[in-house]
């Protein structure tokens, strides 16, 4: 039955009429597709646009990373010396007492 009420339809229109729908339907075809391309091109751009910004950022955080660990390894060798002073320092000390404990008794002894 659907195929009778669409035959009679075609049946019943003039064939440049049903040309010019055809003309109009490719022109809007045609139209549809080169949005389609158009926003592929933008997503596209917008795609290349975002990688290239999060490359930028990532490239930043890297280098803020680096120069922290930079800073980071400068100050325990610094502290690595500062420890080895003082390890130096009170070694010494502990010799000196150690010496002044050992030479104490024997200034006793010739008293």
């Amino acid at each position: 039955m659907d195929n009778e009420i669409g035959t009679k339809k075609i049946m019943t229109k003039p064939l440049p009429q049903i040309l010019d729908e055809l003309e109009d339907s490719i022109k809007l075809a045609d139209d549809a597709a080169n949005n389609a391309r158009q926003a592929a091109e933008e997503a596209r751009k917008a795609g290349e646009k975002a990688a290239s910004e999060a490359a930028r950022v990532a490239n930043e955080a890297i280098a803020k990373v680096e120069q922290v660990a930079k800073n980071a390894m400068q100050l325990a060798e610094l502290l690595r010396l500062a420890v080895m002073d003082a390890a130096a320092t009170i070694e010494k000390q502990l010799s000196g007492k150690a010496i002044a404990r050992e030479s104490a008794p024997e200034e006793k002894k010739t008293k």
